[in-house]
């Protein structure tokens, strides 16, 4: 046989080898979501948490999954359909909407009494995102409000709304959840309806615009049952944690046989308390591999999370940080107090260990820093501490002044 020949069986064999390998590898990947132009339409896809809602993929333990999620509004589309145009939000889009959620999935093998460990290993952005003013302390921005557009790609956030301001890529989920059984959605929806009837800030069950519309539509089978993807439970959900990056995993617990692992809400980057009600919000691809613990962590207070320390750094070589106590105006009653119709808080001028009020107050020294420092209004400096400033708990012991500092990272900031 010539030296020709050899090398045509040679590289014959190579070229088999790659793809059967790249043929093995695409069979271990099961793909979720990512059909139609809006989460109704797509039956991978619902926005709100019900016991009931059916598994639309299995998978099993160690076997990538790909998300196609949607943004927090369902209004930019998948990043496959993304095109040049950037897609907002029209006279018809509903807060209903809010959050399309990736999902369920079946893991095979997890039962009732599980911990399922999500570990994530990529995350493509989409091409756009958007960042609007609400949420936290929304009242201290003044009159008006604003939408900022971003474009996205794999390093950096650019906006022409904000002019010098380049936010680094730190994506992460918002939305990671399983399925509740019966028993705790009853228990979820009881507290929740309570707190509601004594005036607390609490979103109850919504039937416009909800997925799967046969559960919690306006005709579904719980349609009064169906718990708004709104907060964060027990089960998991939306909370928002910016750590939630590649590398981390994500220890969540099964309330049902195969768990019902779900994913949404992708942000490209936040700061620690998303103040302004939203972050970079985007779509995105996200790759991810489920696991079962048995005998796992205690997650009766919640979802736990493990990954490298070099995670909770901030994305900057340099910082500013302002101070907040619970500290405020005489006769004055801070928001979310006001459904406790307490006698005393008005006149008081000190609130014992009110974590909230010290927030709001570091919140507010912040934006005033980057308003007199840097020249945006008070509306562009809101949203550059929702996608880039860390509200971070400096100390509980010190009553009653528990301290909050907000934390701006200067690097963000080109040619200032």
């Amino acid at each position: 046989m010539s030296v020709n020949s050899h090398l045509i069986n040679f590289l014959s064999i190579l070229i088999l080898f790659f793809i059967s390998t790249e043929l093995v590898f695409a069979q271990d990947i099961i793909e979720v979501g990512g059909e139609g132009d809006t989460c109704l339409e797509d039956i991978q896809c619902f926005n709100r948490i019900h016991s009931d809602i059916p598994m639309t993929a299995f998978a099993k333990p160690g076997q990538t999954i790909l998300f196609h999620t949607r943004d927090a509004q369902d209004v930019l589309g998948t990043v496959d359909s993304q095109t040049d145009t950037m897609k907002k939000p029209g006279d018809d889009w509903s807060f209903g909407r809010v959050h399309p959620i990736t999902g369920p999935v079946y893991i095979e093998g997890a039962k009732a009494g599980d911990v399922l460990a999500f570990t994530i290993s990529k995350i493509k952005p989409g091409r756009y995102a958007y960042t609007s003013t609400s949420g936290f302390a929304q009242d201290l921005m003044g009159p008006g409000k604003l939408t900022v557009s971003w474009n996205l790609n794999e390093s950096y956030a650019v906006s022409e709304d904000l002019p010098g301001v380049k936010i680094p890529n730190a994506s992460f989920p918002g939305v990671v959840t399983t399925l509740p059984n019966r028993k705790k959605l009853v228990e979820m929806l009881d507290r929740e309806q309570a707190l509601f009837e004594a005036g607390g800030d609490v979103y109850v069950p919504m039937t416009d615009k909800a997925s799967p519309a046969s559960i919690c539509g306006p005709l579904g089978s719980g349609r009064d049952e169906c718990l708004r993807t709104i907060p964060p439970r027990e089960h998991g959900g939306n909370m928002d944690i910016r750590y939630l990056k590649v590398g981390v995993t994500i220890y969540l617990p099964c309330y049902i046989d195969g768990c019902g692992l779900a994913v949404g809400d992708l942000h490209f980057a936040q700061g620690d308390g998303e103040v302004s009600g939203t972050a970079i919000e985007m779509s995105a691809d996200i790759w991810g591999v489920a696991d079962i613990i048995k005998n796992g962590p205690d997650l009766r207070q919640g979802p736990h999370f493990s990954g490298a320390s070099s995670l909770l750094d901030i994305p900057s070589t340099k910082f500013y940080a302002v101070t907040g106590f619970p500290i405020k105006v005489a006769g004055s009653v801070p928001p979310r107090l006001k459904y406790l119709q307490s006698a005393k808080v008005a006149d008081l001028t000190n609130l014992s260990n009110d974590i909230n009020l010290a927030a709001r107050n570091a919140l507010d020294g912040i934006i005033d820093y980057i308003v007199a420092t840097y020249g945006y209004n008070k509306l562009q400096a809101y949203v550059i501490a929702s996608v880039a400033v860390d509200l971070r708990i400096g100390q509980l012991v010190d009553t009653p002044n528990v301290g909050v500092t907000a934390i701006l990272p200067l690097d963000i900031f080109e040619d200032k």
